[in-house]
């Protein structure tokens, strides 16, 4: 029995955008995602900011790298996301 190709779905990633800003451990890099909020009652704007730990398997970022990163499969306790591509 063949499977069908159009009845199997395709995994939708979420992907960022950030800075590297730590790279200190071999194949791992320490990325910051910056986001623009409202209040919801002041209606002000503000940035937030979240450090996530990236896998960089081929060690292509730098320090100060603006890369774009995908969500993936969990490859240790920290690791969830990995780097596609080097933006700078």
């Amino acid at each position: 029995m063949k499977k069908d190709k159009s009845k199997i779905k395709k995994i939708n990633r979420k992907k960022r955008v950030g800075l590297v800003v730590r790279k200190k451990m071999q194949k791992t890099a320490i990325v910051e995602i910056e986001r623009l909020l409202k209040h919801p009652y002041y209606h002000k704007r503000f940035k937030s900011h979240r450090r996530m730990a990236v896998d960089d398997k081929k060690d292509l970022a730098k320090v100060g790298d603006r890369v774009e990163i995908e969500e993936c499969r969990k490859i240790s306790k920290t690791k969830s996301w990995k780097i596609i591509d080097v933006l700078n």
